[in-house]
């Protein structure tokens, strides 16, 4: 080691999906295989005739994005906080509220960039260990700590756990604050922010990137009391003014205002990952009961690292981490029912069936 480099802070990074550059049935990150909302293709022509407007930085506050999210959840602009990707929103909430010497609690099998911030911003952190069947132990986060975040549903598990055992968390967690990762929510069930008047300590993170179609854009936002979105701005405003460009800012405002769309896309999406689930179980998979845009599948026949290499030899990309306690198992996307029609009939072939 040279030197200078003993000063170097070194983290192990965060590994993404693969994004291939050849046209495959790509169902390993989680997208959404459908466009956005027919507004933001209008709004991309607009912008079109506005180009010079790009020699201009965008507005620091967000203002016309924060106002829609503000008017679509009924909450005041003053608890809205937006960013690049909800990974920026999170990652500044673990910057800017994870700062005890406790260490803060998440579950062992979750969103693997938990312990990358964790390990970039010293913060001490304990995963707690998810059940036999993948599900979050509530009474695992009663103990002191200095913070808690966990996404619901969950990944790549895709479990998703009902507002009363969220409240139970947040009662048991009133000194310090508690995140819930809501990625994936509006595949699910109900979300938290049905408790945010009554926990000033929640914060609610939620993503452009399934539901709305719009990962390419980067957009991800908070929701909290005005105390915790203050901040969360203090911290913003210290290292980086613009974070939203103006082409997300568009775009996004434009996303949440076609709810119907929106609403269409999603029933469509859970309307083919229930057919999928059923497929699946057909063939003789096991998994958990979906809950969010993907499927987290076994099979007990089947080696499930050699399933996921015939699969990309194939042209069909999952996800696959060959990692204890879930090496048997292979994360699925919901693409259209053309591409799950296609991925089973691979596994049919595969499979001899």
């Amino acid at each position: 080691m040279k030197e200078f480099e003993k000063n170097i802070r070194r983290v192990e990074p965060y590994v993404p999906g693969e994004q291939p550059q050849t046209k495959v049935i790509k169902l390993n990150t989680n997208e959404n295989p459908y466009p956005p909302a027919p507004g933001v293709l209008c709004a991309m022509k607009e912008m079109e005739t506005q180009m010079d407007s790009l020699r201009l930085y965008p507005d620091p506050t967000s203002d016309s994005l924060v106002s829609a999210l503000a008017d679509y959840y009924q909450v005041g602009k003053d608890q809205v906080f937006v960013g690049v990707g909800s990974d920026d929103v999170l990652a500044m909430c673990f910057l800017t509220f994870f700062n005890s010497e406790k260490p803060i609690f998440f579950p062992d099998i979750t969103y693997s960039f938990y312990k990358v911030w964790a390990d970039l911003y010293r913060i001490p952190y304990e995963c707690k260990p998810v059940d036999e069947n993948f599900r979050i132990r509530k009474e695992d986060y009663y103990g002191e700590n200095g913070g808690v975040i966990f996404p619901n549903p969950n990944a790549p598990t895709s479990i998703y756990e009902n507002l009363e055992f969220v409240e139970d968390i947040l009662q048991h967690n009133q000194d310090v604050i508690v995140i819930v990762d809501e990625a994936y929510i509006d595949f699910a069930g109900e979300s938290a922010m049905a408790l945010l008047d009554k926990y000033e300590n929640l914060i609610i993170t939620q993503t452009f990137s399934k539901a709305r179609s719009m990962a390419g854009m980067r957009i991800g936002y908070a929701i909290a009391s005005p105390l915790l979105i203050k901040y969360l701005n203090d911290a913003k405003y210290s290292f980086n003014s613009y974070t939203m460009n103006k082409t997300s800012l568009v775009y996004g405002v434009e996303a949440v205002k076609d709810k119907v769309y929106f609403e269409e896309v999603v029933d469509k999406i859970v309307a083919t990952r229930d057919w999928a689930a059923g497929q699946f179980a057909e063939l003789g998979f096991v998994f958990p009961k979906p809950s969010g845009n993907f499927l987290f599948v076994s099979h007990p026949d089947y080696d499930a690292g050699e399933l996921f290499c015939a699969l990309k030899e194939a042209g069909i990309y999952v996800r696959y981490w060959n990692q204890e306690r879930i090496r048997d198992y292979m994360r699925v996307t919901v693409g259209t029912r053309k591409e799950m029609e296609e991925l089973f009939a691979f596994l049919r072939k595969y499979m001899n069936k």
